[in-house]
């Protein structure tokens, strides 16, 4: 089911979308984080899905699709368990003064392995997302499939860079990475959409962390609880998963 909130008297530049389900408690922070970023938000209610794992593709085309309809230049993707750096409040209108291209901006996604420190060793210190979408050349949906970017919903598109941080909260404990890589060897056993494969999700082997610099924290503060935020797979993985 798709929601939307807009702030009153407000036409819609940049609209918030994101879907939720298992973190679904965790949306409330979500929207204190984003509230500065964007004249409102479009959600999918996930809590209904069937199956371990409901298409993504379809849920982000709706969330799209929505937000294009609702008046919106641009889009700012994001998911409940994630949280971007306060100086984004600043720039973003610059960011998307620019309304002739079909922009993508990309962030460096810090993988949080405390509230304040996240991984940068490897890959980890190079993961990057385009979160910040024109819709100026409308959407165009990508082939089914894992992994598949939110980039990948916008054609002929410019993917342009930023220094900002985008901080992924689900990584912080060791239960979750573990049930994360579970998850997505459940879903791809064979690891066809993802040459790595995901054990290196779980492997803590050589890890090197760094603190939050000043200046570039998330608001509102993280208060972990110990939650999986995904499903329990021994329990769940007699489900059918949907794509």
């Amino acid at each position: 089911m798709i929601s939307a909130h807009i702030k009153a008297g407000q036409w819609p530049r940049v609209l918030a979308v994101f879907s939720f389900r298992y973190d679904a408690h965790l949306v409330p922070s979500l929207l204190a984080n984003i509230e500065p970023l964007c004249d409102g938000w479009i959600a999918f209610d996930d809590t209904g899905g069937r199956g371990v794992f409901t298409d993504e593709i379809s849920r982000r085309a709706a969330l799209l699709t929505a937000a294009s309809e609702a008046g919106a230049r641009w889009v700012l993707a994001v998911d409940p368990d994630e949280r971007f750096e306060r100086g984004l409040a600043k720039e973003i209108e610059s960011l998307t003064a620019a309304g002739d291209r079909a922009r993508v901006y990309e962030f460096r996604l810090r993988e949080m392995y405390s509230p304040d420190q996240y991984r940068v060793d490897g890959l980890w210190g190079r993961k990057r997302q385009a979160r910040l979408l024109s819709l100026v050349n409308g959407i165009a949906v990508p082939a089914a499939g894992l992994h598949r970017s939110w980039a990948a919903f916008i054609p002929r598109r410019q993917v342009c860079d930023t220094d900002f941080n985008l901080y992924h909260l689900k990584m912080m404990t060791r239960e979750r990475r573990r049930a994360r890589a579970a998850l997505y060897k459940h879903l791809d056993p064979d690891g066809c959409m993802q040459t790595i494969g995901y054990d290196y999700l779980a492997d803590d082997n050589g890890v090197e962390l760094e603190r939050i610099p000043e200046g570039r924290e998330y608001h509102p503060p993280h208060r972990e609880d110990g939650g999986l935020w995904m499903p329990d797979l021994p329990a769940a993985a007699t489900s059918a998963v949907s794509f």
